[in-house]
């Protein structure tokens, strides 16, 4: 009997972490493991227990008449900052820094050991405002976005500054950057519907035009933006092109013999 629980246990745990943000029948557990659904509710307390106890989130139970649960990921405080600061640390390598005051990182958010905890904290900041799609520019900010997108059980949109005939149709729209410039930004007509909730999640911000680009299009497309999420902000310029967003790391000092990234306050 032991044994035959602890299997359980471990299967319905692995149908929680590999589908988050999915409701789970418990009708349809029982039915699986052929117990009750009462033994059901029972493993998913033990569970749920277990997924806080080691900061991961927790699972959600609808006790209606669907009786579905669903793992939720919440990164506790102390796990986010152990996870940035372990990346700060990786970061502030004298190498990492490159003229035009920009840091490298592309092997940091394409390494899965990375991205997919940096996309659990980004969807932290973000799952209760019950986002429809996570939304993102190519090419750096995909692999983070991507694994945000999974955390919070969505899909994701990507805009691309080159239209692709395997896209489809496609919105187009123009925006300026900081240097007076203006580009072009263009989201496939399937990606996006009109009254979703938008979660934007970008690389890297430094006077925040790409971003600002992204709300264009959401409201091209007749879509609620309900968050901006960054992966690092440069602290200059101080005015962006987006007034309100999230950021997880901050970088300090490009214009100084020592730059610096620090966790965003």
């Amino acid at each position: 009997m032991r044994g035959q629980r602890t299997d359980r246990l471990i299967r319905t745990a692995a149908r929680f972490l590999t589908c988050p943000s999915k409701q789970l029948s418990l009708t349809s557990l029982a039915e699986d493991f052929l117990v009750s659904k009462t033994v059901i509710s029972d493993d998913v307390s033990i569970i749920d227990e277990a997924f806080k106890r080691e900061g991961m989130g927790g699972i959600s139970v609808d006790r209606g008449r669907t009786g579905g649960a669903s793992f939720l990921p919440k990164m506790a405080p102390e796990i986010h900052d152990n996870l940035l600061n372990e990346i700060i640390g990786l970061l502030n390598s004298e190498d990492r820094f490159l003229p035009g005051g920009l840091v490298y990182y592309s092997d940091i958010l394409f390494n899965p050991h990375y991205a997919l905890r940096l996309g659990h904290a980004m969807a932290s900041m973000f799952s209760e405002m019950r986002p429809d799609v996570v939304m993102t520019s190519e090419v750096k900010g995909i692999p983070l976005a991507l694994f945000t997108a999974h955390s919070l059980g969505i899909p994701l949109a990507v805009c691309r500054f080159r239209n692709r005939a395997s896209d489809g149709s496609a919105v187009t729209v123009h925006y300026p950057t900081k240097n007076g410039e203006v580009r072009a930004m263009y989201m496939g007509t399937k990606q996006l519907e009109r009254g979703k909730r938008v979660v934007i999640v970008d690389d890297f911000m430094r006077g925040g035009s790409t971003a600002a680009g992204m709300l264009l299009v959401a409201k091209e497309f007749g879509a609620e933006v309900a968050g901006t999420g960054i992966f690092i902000v440069s602290s200059e310029p101080q005015d962006k092109a987006v007034s309100s967003y999230k950021a997880l790391l901050r970088l300090d000092g490009m214009d100084e013999r020592q730059p610096r990234v620090s966790m965003w306050d």
